[in-house]
């Protein structure tokens, strides 16, 4: 019984996940410091500090605090700005620099030195003027 539960835990994909959660999670603490510390206070220095928490409705006695949700909803597009801007876009650029180009492929054809057309590469004659072609390059 132990056995499998340990080849269950110990499992590439299990162990993995856990990795990648754990990351995550430290890797979205990072994003909340960048965003609380840095973004917020920098928006707060242009426009003001942007709280819209006493923004809400009353209907039939029950309230509805529309203000929360709209800092919950500026605090996720900053949070994606964030990442976009200072995790994706560096990534990307990283990548396409580290990408080598796949190298060029041989020819296939060239051209007949008498009338220009295009022919196999191994062909010793045009098909189109039959005049004779030497070597591979033309």
């Amino acid at each position: 019984m132990l056995s499998g539960f340990k080849q269950f835990i110990l499992r590439g994909n299990v162990v993995d996940m856990a990795v990648g959660v754990v990351i995550g999670a430290a890797f979205g603490g990072v994003v909340k410091a960048l965003t609380d510390d840095l973004l917020m206070p920098f928006i707060a220095a242009i426009v003001g500090k942007p709280d819209f928490s006493a923004i809400h409705f009353t209907i039939n006695g029950s309230a509805f605090p529309v203000g929360l949700f709209i800092n919950a909803l500026v605090a996720f597009v900053l949070v994606a700005a964030a990442v976009y801007f200072f995790v994706v876009t560096p990534v990307n650029a990283l990548i396409a620099r580290m990408r080598k180009d796949p190298a060029p492929a041989d020819p296939t054809t060239k051209k007949c030195p008498e009338c220009l057309s295009e022919i196999p590469i191994d062909a010793r004659r045009c098909a189109h003027c039959s005049q004779p072609v030497m070597g591979k390059a033309a």
